[in-house]
């Protein structure tokens, strides 16, 4: 059972990125599923979020209006869409799943996390 992000890469200022999470080893259409992102030197940091029951998504302050988080419950895979992306954003994106169907923005309660994915934006 594991998550594997991809999609992390180099990109300037203002463009935009897709970071996929795709699941293995059970299906994870029941779960809630995260996305957390950790610069060098800082904590890590909550993104967004998506709930199983509805879809319903839930966001960082500041990653409103920018970020995008779906699922395709199919491909047992969460994207996280990234637009308008600035220095900032520059870290280590991190998918996790929360054995429950309740949205959280709390590292804490996610069980299980994927290994990755870099995002550099340059100014």
């Amino acid at each position: 059972v594991q998550l594997q992000a991809s999609g992390g890469g180099l990109v300037q200022a203002g463009g935009s990125l897709r970071l996929s999470c795709a699941a293995s080893g059970r299906t994870f259409r029941d779960y809630s599923m995260g996305w957390f992102r950790q610069a060098p030197g800082k904590y890590r940091e909550f993104v967004a979020a998506i709930s199983s029951s509805d879809d319903s998504t839930y966001y960082a302050d500041s990653m409103k209006g920018r970020f995008t988080i779906s699922r395709d419950k199919d491909k047992n895979t969460v994207y996280l869409q990234m637009s308008s992306l600035k220095p900032e954003d520059t870290a280590v994106y991190f998918c996790a799943v929360d054995f429950s169907e309740v949205i959280t923005a709390i590292a804490a309660d996610y069980e299980l996390w994927g290994q990755g994915t870099l995002v550099t934006v340059s100014s």
